[in-house]
């Protein structure tokens, strides 16, 4: 046998991965993980899942809508134009939004939640006189309700996306001045639940998909606040027995009852749908939207069915425009962004220290990934069609707006982090980028005097301990010596 035989390596066991590619993997879970524990990592994910669904949202509105809008006024540009405005207004809110402390926002609570409740009962009550027919038209003077929307004079707002920022913000100052009491069922009571539930009813009347996002919102508010689990299931039946009722409202039981049946219809029995059959012609044309994608899609901007074939595609249902046009690896990519933003929510939650921050972090990420699963989840007839939009991505300017405030409150929370707030303040950045993009977040809270005295008595044990340590060796050398 030759010397070059005897030395060389052993052939790899078959099944086995090579040494570099096993090296390379933990090389990049480790830059991963070194990556995620930076104090300012929550931030920048945040901003980063957040813009790229924005940029993904445009251009799939721009998408769905171009064809419809140049048949309707011969510019394909005016749906897109209304929704980069609104872009632009939720930036602008974003700003504001990250720039604003803690106290503010608990301000801003009470006055959020009563402007809800007083549109909301502004729109639900000119929509229940006309369908009794006591107002010839849905309307009382320059106030004019339709479905979802309200308009008062020139200004069109959707008075549901108000509320869930509003829930957020007053249930999250609710919960905090209760502090330990809200094991007692008495301090649930007064007022939470109350005004909980009459927002619950204002605004399942008209949207039934919005108040299941409320419910799952609120439950994220009584979870991160400690609440027994017992009460959960009281709110998890009350809330079904309201769905009930909503579902046979008057005014929407029909339409409502038509959707909900036909949930229950096979992939055979949809497809066969006639022509323009209000519970399952949209449901039909989603299903065909997504098996045209395929794995990459027909190309951005062909797709065949926003030809006025497709109802809503540039609403509650431009994820299957997405499906069409960009296939299975578009939506991945979607999906992807929204785990991360999920991801980004819940570490913001985790590693705040004010219970007002980590409640309303939470709420306002199972709000979002709630509204996103369950507009998901009607397309792909995993779940009824309720007709929420996805965020970020969907055709509508408020819920746009709403939207991108949250996710501003959301950043200020980020920067807000003890890790984060001692980065920020060990190198500050110029006194015109904190003006023009965010201030200085608070420092972190010092130890409580108690802690404080425990630490000291204990730090001063130890350098006695270490004093008497250094001194017997010294002491018993010398008598060694003198030995």
């Amino acid at each position: 046998m030759s010397g070059d035989a005897r030395t060389a390596a052993p052939p790899a066991e078959a099944g086995t991965p090579p040494r570099a590619l096993r090296a390379d993997l933990f090389t990049w879970v480790a830059a991963l993980r070194g990556l995620l524990s930076r104090p300012l990592a929550s931030y920048y994910l945040l901003l980063a899942s957040a813009g790229l669904l924005l940029m993904i949202g445009l251009a799939m509105v721009y998408s769905a809508t171009s064809v419809a809008a140049y048949n309707a006024s011969g510019n394909a540009f005016s749906v897109i134009a209304q929704q980069v405005v609104a872009a632009v207004i939720g930036l602008a809110a974003f700003w504001v939004c990250q720039r604003l402390p803690r106290r503010t926002f608990r301000a801003m609570a009470p006055v959020a939640l009563t402007v809800s409740i007083v549109l909301l009962v502004l729109m639900d009550g000119i929509a229940l006189l006309y369908a009794s027919e006591v107002l010839p038209a849905p309307q009382i003077g320059f106030i004019h309700s339709e479905t979802l929307w309200l308009y008062i004079g020139p200004v069109q707002l959707q008075p549901s996306e108000l509320a869930k920022f509003a829930l957020v913000l007053w249930g999250a100052d609710v919960l905090t001045r209760k502090g330990r009491a809200i094991v007692h069922p008495k301090e649930l009571l007064t007022p939470l639940f109350p005004l909980v539930g009459l927002l619950f009813v204002l605004v399942g009347y008209t949207d039934l998909g919005t108040m299941l996002c409320l419910l799952i919102l609120f439950i994220g508010l009584l979870w991160a606040a400690g609440v027994p689990l017992r009460y959960f299931g009281m709110l998890l039946g009350a809330g079904l027995a309201g769905i009930a009722l909503l579902i046979v409202a008057p005014g929407r039981s029909g339409y409502r009852s038509d959707r909900f049946g036909a949930f229950f219809q096979n992939d055979a029995e949809i497809i066969n749908c006639p022509g323009r059959d209000d519970s399952c012609w949209q449901a039909k044309q989603g299903l065909l939207a997504i098996s045209d994608g395929g794995w990459f899609g027909v190309g951005l901007g062909k797709s065949s069915l926003k030809w006025n074939w497709l109802p809503s595609a540039h609403n509650d249902f431009i994820f299957a425009v997405i499906a069409e046009e960009l296939g299975v690896v578009g939506c991945l990519v979607v999906l992807s962004l929204f785990a991360v933003l999920t991801y980004t929510g819940l570490r913001i939650a985790r590693r705040v220290n004010d219970p007002f921050r980590r409640m309303a972090a939470c709420a306002v990420t199972l709000w979002l990934v709630a509204q996103a699963v369950i507009n998901i989840g009607g397309v792909v007839k995993l779940l009824p069609i309720t007709g929420l939009p996805l965020p970020f991505i969907s055709d509508g300017g408020t819920a746009l707006i709403v939207t991108l405030a949250a996710v501003g409150m959301l950043a200020s929370f980020a920067r807000a982090e003890p890790d984060a707030a001692r980065a920020l303040h060990a190198r500050p950045a110029p006194k015109w980028v904190q003006l023009v993009w965010a201030p200085l977040p608070p420092l972190p809270a010092p130890a409580r005097p108690a802690d404080a005295a425990a630490s000291a008595d204990t730090g001063t044990a130890a350098a006695k301990a270490k004093t008497g340590q250094a001194k017997e060796p010294a002491g018993g050398g010398s008598g060694e010596r003198r030995r």
